[in-house]
């Protein structure tokens, strides 16, 4: 499947937090984020694995694996059912992909 990214619509999650699933196929999810500096995504788990790469600003996670402030060209990894949220410390772009994909994101 190939999607345009500028033709999908995208979904505020949370107050400062805006996702937009950009593909998916059988078994991952590929989402863009749009975060806002100031926002925060509380403390969370879900079962699945999700690895994401930082496109531009300053992230704050926090959770069971402690805490980690990332830069943009920084990536993280989170196995399915570990505790983890994030506070935007600046305007950030990131992409993440979810595996199995997650039922609650598709479009």
């Amino acid at each position: 499947m190939f999607y345009n990214a500028d033709d999908l619509p995208g979904r505020e999650l949370l107050p400062g937090i805006k996702m937009k699933v950009l593909t998916h196929g059988d078994n991952t999810l590929l989402c863009e984020f749009h975060l806002a500096a100031g926002a925060v995504i509380p403390a969370h788990n879900h079962p699945q694995e999700q690895s994401g790469y930082l496109v531009s600003g300053k992230l704050r996670f926090f959770g069971d694996e402690g805490e980690l402030v990332v830069e943009a060209g920084s990536g993280w990894t989170f196995r399915g059912g570990v505790s983890h949220g994030v506070e935007v410390l600046a305007d950030s772009v990131a992409i993440e992909v979810f595996s199995p994909i997650r039922q609650d994101y598709l479009p």
